[in-house]
């Protein structure tokens, strides 16, 4: 089943975006998620949504061929729909791993059978279109540092997506360090992506406070490790900031993602425009 949603950055009206040269630069974004799939049609000069924010479950198991069938059913519903697409329109994929020029160095939400396979030219091939693939949590950064809460901001710069897990993206100076995989570092022994995702709040059935005390620990971590001058938090929690935000105390300015949890689909879509279908 296809469940779809509103975006605070989603327009009201479904027309083309012209390219002024009378094309349409409207690209497909999706994020790929241990638990959700999202997707929407996206216009990546403006950065925002176009139509609603759709979702249907993760495969399980969320083999290649799980995901891709599941990926190729969802995305035929936008070349009838009132976004009406052209059906070979280019995708942005948002993975939660480690994406190595193309290649599936790590899959922590997905089946193990995605390691070492090139996922790009796989998306490619099951969906019949250009497949621009990157880490779920680098899609995000990329979007904030364009349209969203890092937009223009200098130094050093961390995006956490709290979700299934956890993601992370490293800018300096609007320069993306990819792959960082921030959130399978060791506290305590434990890795923190099970631990303070915002899935474990829910597993756990956390109250806020004690969810926020989780949140301050692997921040105050976090900021030993790479000395951010500003913490942008997303993923879907992020929607529901105010319970936790304001209870965190940090050296870095703190903020919410501006574009909730679209970014990662915004990211990627503006990756299959800017025609980036290999990604380090």
């Amino acid at each position: 089943m296809t469940l779809t949603s509103s975006s605070s950055r989603t327009t009201s009206a479904l027309p083309p975006v012209d390219d002024g040269a009378g094309g349409d630069v409207r690209r497909i974004g999706v994020d790929i998620g241990g638990t959700a799939i999202k997707y929407a049609v996206v216009d990546p000069v403006n950065g925002v949504t176009v139509g609603p924010l759709r979702r249907i479950l993760t495969p399980s198991p969320a083999t290649p061929d799980a995901v891709v069938s599941a990926l190729g059913a969802a995305l035929a519903e936008l070349s009838t729909g009132p976004e009406a697409l052209d059906p070979r329109s280019p995708v942005g994929v948002g993975v939660p791993g480690i994406i190595d020029r193309g290649i599936t160095r790590s899959a922590a939400h997905l089946d193990d059978s995605w390691l070492g396979m090139h996922a790009g030219r796989l998306l490619s091939s099951g969906l019949g279109r250009d497949v621009a693939v990157l880490n779920d949590a680098d899609a995000a950064g990329l979007a904030e540092a364009r349209f969203g809460a890092a937009r223009g901001v200098g130094g050093t710069v961390l995006m956490i997506t709290l979700g299934t897990g956890i993601g992370s993206a490293l800018f300096h100076d609007g320069e993306l360090l990819p792959n960082t995989e921030l959130g399978h570092v060791d506290l305590d022994g434990r890795d923190v992506d099970g631990w303070a995702g915002a899935s474990a709040r829910v597993a756990e059935g956390l109250d806020w406070p004690t969810y926020t005390d989780r949140l301050q620990r692997y921040l105050d971590h976090l900021e030993l490790l790479v000395s951010p001058d500003l913490i942008v938090l997303g993923g879907g929690i992020s929607e529901r900031h105010q319970h936790f935000l304001p209870h965190l105390e940090l050296r870095a300015r703190i903020v919410p993602a501006e574009l909730r949890n679209a970014a990662g689909i915004i990211g990627t879509a503006r990756q299959a425009y800017l025609g980036r279908y290999v990604m380090h």
